[in-house]
């Protein structure tokens, strides 16, 4: 059984960043693929970023390309999501997830909140002007 921890949430500044940490629990950790998600009140929760569970082919949504970078350590189990250049519309609660999608689905396809994530307690990520 697999736990997921958040830290790294906090409130800050258009402009400044922050790192956000995901710890596993489980040495399974490596046969997943791994996603930051975001969610605000009312809303859906959307795909942020992916991380593969072997080679670290990456995924980014739009909204982030070029700001954010995703990373795993396999070795100690861990996924970070580095968050540059923080902008108001990036504040929500971000939750890490596991992601236990076949080896051959790519990975645009792969990061997406679907319901059999298994998902961390969410990190609060506030941005202000």
């Amino acid at each position: 059984q697999v736990q997921l921890i958040e830290t790294g949430g906090g409130s800050v500044r258009s402009g400044d960043s922050l790192r956000l940490s995901c710890a596993a629990s489980d040495p399974t950790f490596s046969s997943f693929a791994m996603g930051w998600f975001r969610q605000t009140p009312g809303k859906e929760r959307v795909a942020v970023s992916c991380i593969s569970r072997h080679d670290y082919v990456t995924y980014y949504a739009d909204s982030v390309q070029g700001r954010f970078i995703i990373s795993r350590d396999n070795a100690n189990d861990t996924v970070d999501l580095q968050m540059n250049n923080l902008r108001p519309e990036d504040t929500g609660v971000y939750y890490c997830a596991t992601i236990d999608v076949g080896p051959e689905t790519p990975i645009q396809t792969l990061c997406y909140p679907w319901r059999d994530n298994l998902w961390g307690q969410g990190t609060q990520v506030t941005v202000s002007s």
